[in-house]
Order: C-alpha cells, then structure tokens, then sequence
C-alpha cells in the first residue's frame, strides 16, 4: 500500500498507518510526512487542556458530536499516558469516547506522551498534519492532564480551552502559571457542583491582573459534559475566537510561529539522533568521558569538535 497515495484518497486505514509509522519513527515516515505536506493547512485545531480528573475526555466526546451534528468531519488526537510496558498509550481516552468509534466521520487516535513532559506527544503536530491531509474539518488535540505542565498545547492548536471544575482545593493553584497563559477561553465542567460560581469570580480576578492581557479576555463558559449542557455555548464562544483571530491576523501570526517551532524541533531530532548514533551507540561517549575523567581534555573542547565534524 502507498499509504501517503491513500490516506489522500480517504482510505482510513491508510491515516491509521500513516500515524503509527509517525509515532514508531518508521523508515517511511518522513518520506509520508513530505507527500503530504502540501495538502495540509486547511482544518481547525481544537486544544483542549486542564489538571487531572477535570473531564476533558467526556468534553472532547460531547463537542466532537456538536460538531458532527453540523455536518463537520472531526479528528481527535488524544494523547495519554504512555504504558510503562509498551511504550504505547493506555488508551484511556479512547475508551471514553467509544461511541464515536462507529461514525466514519470522526476518527479517533491515542498517542502515548513518549516522555513529553508538556502534555503533548513529540508526534502530536505531524498526527496532526496526517488528519488535516485526509481532510478534517476539525481536529481537537487533547491533553495527557498534567496540570501547570500542559504549556505544549498552544504549539498545536489554533484555540486552546483550558478545562476546570470546582472543588480543585487551592483553586487559584490550579489556574495560575502556564495554564492561566495559554487559555483562549476558560470552561468549567461540572458546574452543578458547589463552588462554580466562586471558580468564576477567581478566574475573572487573575485575568483582571494579567499585565499581558490583549483586548480579547478570554471568556468563561459554564458546562456539564457528562449531561451535555452548555455545549453549544461553548462552541459559539470558540467559533468566536476563530473570527477573532482570523480578523486580525493572529491566526496566522501562531501558524507561522508553529511552523517555526516544529522546523526547530525536527533540527533538535535530527541532531540528537545523529549524537546517539554517532556518539553514543558507537561507543565514543564512553571514551571521551574517560579522557575528560583523566583530564586529558575537558567537555568544551570535546563538544567543539563533535560540532565541527556535524557541520563538514
């Protein structure tokens, strides 16, 4: 099978495979990533990000189906924690979403986090890429849960919806740093629980102290997924920010700085992977510690002549 020829083609097994020769960093995988490269660039991505137990996956399933009743074609990449045995993902999310399994227009994918600790999978952007060729309307990106941590969402998607629900205990812990940055619009899931509504007034009042705060302030939007209340909301407000960002060019503002993050990530992969294999698996490492161990050289002039031979 010419996997980039049929994944082109609608060949859903095609994208399966495509997306597992990605993860695997099979042979094949940059030689799929460059035919399809040109077909990329026309879908809408979805970030959805949030601490643990915050129910991002039922949130994912409901907006998936909002979308599938307007007659969109939805991609979801939910990355999980990467089995400790397999290296794979646990498939948590998946079997959460197992209702949507059977609706040829959503495809579904599991991506182990790998040892990402942003959470975010390393392959996530070219799995990404993989279902905006195949011809996505909309792909949402999930993420692994790992609270402050969860800043590599905004490298993949175009809106970011940082998730929340009340009775966190130091609530304005769990919104502060990183994740308070990179929200676009908040949601607070579970909001029939108590403390709701005092979740909203602190999340107002840390978005009254951001100094960098542009003139779109991020709107919050009550839900329960479980329940699939305020879904609709919560799109229009997304669809909201879409024309926002559209309009006034910061849509391609993060889609250039995008494409610049992920060329520098390919450069930081290529040359790890040429220092393992070069310096590393051939045994070299070993002998240039041991000279350094004994002084007869030191780790700059070492690491100046790994470099030097990088460039001939």
């Amino acid at each position: 099978m010419n996997i980039a020829e049929e994944l082109l083609k609608g060949n859903r097994l095609a994208l399966s495979r495509a997306i597992t020769a990605i993860e695997n960093e099979y042979d094949e995988a940059t030689d799929i990533m460059k035919k399809l490269y040109p077909h990329t660039g026309h879908t809408y991505v979805l970030g959805i990000t949030g601490p643990p137990g915050a129910g991002k996956s039922t949130l994912t399933d409901k907006i998936a189906r909002e979308y599938r009743k307007q007659g969109k074609t939805v991609g979801i990449v939910a990355v999980d924690p990467t089995s400790p045995f397999t290296g794979g993902a646990i498939l948590g999310d998946r079997i959460r979403m197992n209702g949507l399994t059977l609706d040829e227009g959503v495809f579904i994918r599991s991506m182990g986090t790998r040892g990402s600790l942003g959470g975010l999978s390393h392959k996530t952007a070219d799995a990404v890429k993989a279902m905006d060729a195949f011809g996505k309307d909309i792909i949402i990106v999930e993420t692994v849960g790992v609270g402050q941590s969860e800043v590599d969402i905004v490298k993949a998607a175009d809106t970011t919806v940082v998730v929340l629900i009340p009775g966190m205990g130091d609530d304005i812990q769990a919104i502060k740093a990183g994740i308070l940055e990179i929200g676009d619009l908040y949601c607070i899931n579970k909001s029939d629980l108590d403390g709701a509504d005092k979740l909203v007034r602190e999340i107002n009042m840390m978005l009254d102290l951001d100094s960098f705060m542009t003139d779109w302030r991020p709107p919050i939007t009550k839900v329960v997924a479980s329940q699939n209340e305020g879904i609709s909301d919560l799109l229009a407000t997304v669809e909201k920010h879409r024309d926002y960002i559209e309009k006034n060019g910061q849509l391609t503002a993060r889609r250039t700085k995008r494409t610049r993050d992920e060329m520098l990530d390919i450069l930081r992969s290529n040359i790890g992977a040429y220092i393992k294999g070069r310096i590393v698996d051939s045994g070299r490492l070993d002998t240039y510690v041991e000279k350094i161990r004994k002084r007869e050289t030191d780790p700059y002039t070492v690491v100046g002549s790994v470099m030097k031979e990088m460039l001939r």
